[in-house]
């Protein structure tokens, strides 16, 4: 019954986006920062829904023929997502398949669709010739813990070829041994696996500048210290071996209060690059490496923050900005916000992906819809 009505609420959310479009802005003007949809954004900024009936989407990877690839948590679904007449809005959504253990991370490569579930990662073979028809997948690897409490994973591939599946702490704060509380990284078919970096709670979302080469991602931070504390966090893992603190530490090396004395060194853990709202959820996080937006976007961090889920007012529910300088955040504001008002939220972003015209796809599992955010003069 709870699905049912958030599912009505949806409906009708998106119902009055249309309406609104139809009779409140005709022109459908490309500099209006504030658009029908009720997000707020830059001048010259737009969105629009890319595809909508994607329930629970989350993570994305593109091919280069163009298939959006899409992965859910509770639904158990993988998705494709066509945009056959190449217009920049889907004209089909296809289930690739289903009855998955949280299949939430995907990543494309050399023909091959990767999906993560809670345990383990399967590879879908030639998987665009066969859409209507998907193989059965190979098992790359399946053991991984099997614990559900931050089990769902990100995936992507690195510029080094490998694949990178972080392993998140199966508790609010807790110390656990490797694999535990990390991301790990390995060769496509499963072999050299190897612990990349340790001490990071649950990320959900990772990237690699594309001068730099290096690793950045978003870390959630723990829970039950208040509305303010601890930070979400931005971090940065140019190098193999590093140690972010997790469960020892929180934001600048602070000690968590169950480990107040445990006696580890602060100066062996490296704090975060930048520190996010307090419980705002950091998922998806890209270098933005189009040219649509204008150059002081380029290479810069956008991140998808999902929403707080206990915080007594809520905080989140938007797409946010981290500019960098000399490889150091030096800003960090609001890029994308209206999803959230007052203490009300009409969707949730989840992840981001850069298109080959330059645009911006946001997905959204809470409203079911992959959104797409574009620039004109």
């Amino acid at each position: 019954m709870k699905k049912e009505i958030k599912n009505m609420s949806v409906t009708i959310s998106l119902i009055l986006f249309f309406v609104s479009t139809l009779c409140c802005n005709p022109n459908n003007s490309q500099g209006d920062a504030s658009n029908t949809m009720g997000i707020t954004l830059p001048p010259g900024f737009n969105i629009s829904i890319y595809a909508d009936n994607v329930e629970g989407a989350r993570s994305m990877t593109l091919s280069p023929s163009g298939v959006l690839f899409v992965g859910t948590r509770g639904e158990g679904k993988v998705y494709a997502v066509l945009d056959t007449d190449k217009d920049y809005k889907a004209d089909e959504v296809i289930t690739i398949a289903s009855g998955l253990n949280m299949p939430n991370g995907v990543a494309f490569h050399n023909g091959s669709l990767y999906v993560a579930e809670i345990s383990r990662v399967l590879r879908y073979d030639n998987i665009e010739a066969n859409l209507y028809n998907p193989p059965k997948p190979v098992v790359v690897k399946d053991d991984f813990p099997s614990e559900t409490h931050h089990g769902w994973k990100f995936i992507r591939f690195g510029p080094d070829g490998k694949l990178y599946v972080p392993v998140g702490a199966p508790c609010n704060i807790c110390e656990r041994p490797d694999p535990y509380e990390s991301i790990t990284r390995m060769n496509p078919d499963g072999s050299g696996f190897e612990i990349y970096a340790r001490g990071i709670r649950n990320t959900v979302g990772f990237d690699w500048d594309p001068r730099t080469k290096e690793l950045w991602f978003t870390d959630n931070g723990r829970d039950l210290l208040g509305d303010n504390i601890p930070p979400d966090e931005l971090n940065h893992a140019p190098v193999k071996g590093m140690n972010f603190g997790f469960p020892y530490f929180y934001g600048d090396n602070i000690p968590n209060p169950e480990f107040k004395d445990a006696g580890k060194d602060p100066s062996k853990y490296t704090p975060p690059a930048q520190d996010l709202g307090p419980h705002v959820a950091s998922l998806g996080m890209r270098f933005y490496t189009g040219s649509m937006f204008p150059s002081e976007y380029r290479d810069q961090i956008f991140i998808a923050e999902h929403g707080s889920w206990n915080r007594s007012q809520k905080i989140g529910y938007r797409v946010t900005l981290v500019k960098l300088e000399n490889n150091k955040p030096v800003s960090y504001s609001v890029f994308a916000e209206g999803w959230l008002k007052g203490e009300s939220a009409s969707g949730r972003p989840v992840d981001l992906q850069i298109m080959p015209d330059g645009s911006m796809l946001v997905s959204d599992d809470y409203a079911g819809v992959i959104y797409r955010i574009t620039y004109s003069k």
